[in-house]
């Protein structure tokens, strides 16, 4: 496999993947030129925070202070603001034919932020078919941190079609319900009997809770296990049956986030394709959306003396099957 990368947003913006034959394919969307990733702001290939997904109301409470942040999506705060951290250029710390880094000083107060926020974001091509996205962060007083790569794959090429006939499994006997804003309601439900369990393969298109499609954060099962010189967590695969192309993800983080990308219209993007409604599948392995409003959730807090660390695997070795994620 092979990638492209730029400051902009610390953002993969194209990824060639072999089919069962050998033929390369780009697997995800994005657009040809940063301007073009400035003026669409769907999020693709980016590195997004300093809070990646939802916060309620733009607003949390730390250490008994409220904390109001940029809201860009009605009443409510998403991927760190409407300057978030896919809108920023960061510096290339570091780059070899096998890595990159890319690295973001976020200033005490940014988007509403506390704290001085150091983030690093490496993209590393071990094993031939293998991408290891590492995200860090360090702060110079207590804040809150979720970082998260939004990456919009398509299996067939990104300029394909949709992705309503891949094969979905996800290794999560619960997920978080939602209200109409996509807030989490604070429940933890299992995923049994409902339109959200994916604990066996199944198409993405016969799987839909609602014409929205899925935009769901789903609670991962398994504890860490040592894959790749990393304590990760079997996540997800993603399966493209016409071409043979596999995506098996582990991580470090709790939850997965999966959006279908209802919101895609038959725009142009890269190369002249057009991306209609369901064009690609955002696979956002992260901490849970509105944590810091919800004290039963994984703390997204990060103090001083902390170093923030987030994994994702992305393993394409050829497909044997739909519904092997760790095999």
């Amino acid at each position: 496999i092979s990638l492209t990368l730029i400051p902009l947003g610390a953002r993969l913006t194209g990824l060639w993947v072999p089919d069962r034959d050998g033929r390369l394919a780009d697997v995800v969307l994005g657009e040809d030129t940063p301007e073009g990733h400035l003026a669409n702001r769907s999020y693709m290939g980016a590195t997004c925070g300093r809070y990646a997904n939802r916060i309620a109301g733009g607003r949390f409470a730390l250490d008994g202070k409220e904390v109001r942040l940029d809201r860009n999506e009605g009443p409510n705060h998403l991927h760190g603001g409407s300057a978030g951290f896919d809108s920023q250029l960061w510096t290339i710390a570091d780059r070899s034919e096998t890595h990159a880094t890319f690295t973001l000083t976020s200033p005490s107060g940014d988007m509403g932020y506390p704290g001085r926020l150091a983030a690093a974001c490496t993209y590393r091509l071990i094993d031939g078919m293998r991408l290891l996205i590492e995200m860090t962060a360090s702060a110079d007083a207590p804040t809150i941190v979720n970082l998260a790569h939004h990456s919009y794959f398509n299996l067939g090429g990104h300029a394909s079609g949709s992705i309503l006939d891949h094969c979905l499994q996800i290794a999560a006997s619960a997920y978080l319900p939602v209200d109409g804003a996509n807030i989490p309601t604070g429940r933890i439900a299992p995923v049994a009997g409902t339109p959200f369990d994916f604990t066996a393969a199944r198409p993405i298109g016969k799987a839909m809770p609602g014409p929205g499609g899925l935009d769901h954060c789903f609670c991962l099962d398994d504890p860490p296990e040592r894959l790749a010189g990393q304590d990760l967590r079997p996540c997800a695969a993603l399966t493209d049956p016409a071409s043979g192309r596999r995506l098996r993800l582990w991580t470090s983080a709790p939850g997965l986030q999966v959006y279908t990308g209802a919101h895609f219209d038959g725009s142009t993007g890269k190369a002249g394709a057009r991306y209609p409604r369901f064009a690609g599948v955002a696979l956002e392995t992260q901490g849970f959306p509105d944590a810091p409003n919800h004290p039963g959730f994984p703390s997204a807090r990060l103090d001083p003396d902390q170093t923030y660390r987030h994994l994702m695997l992305l393993d394409f070795s050829p497909a044997t099957t739909t519904s092997a994620i760790a095999g």
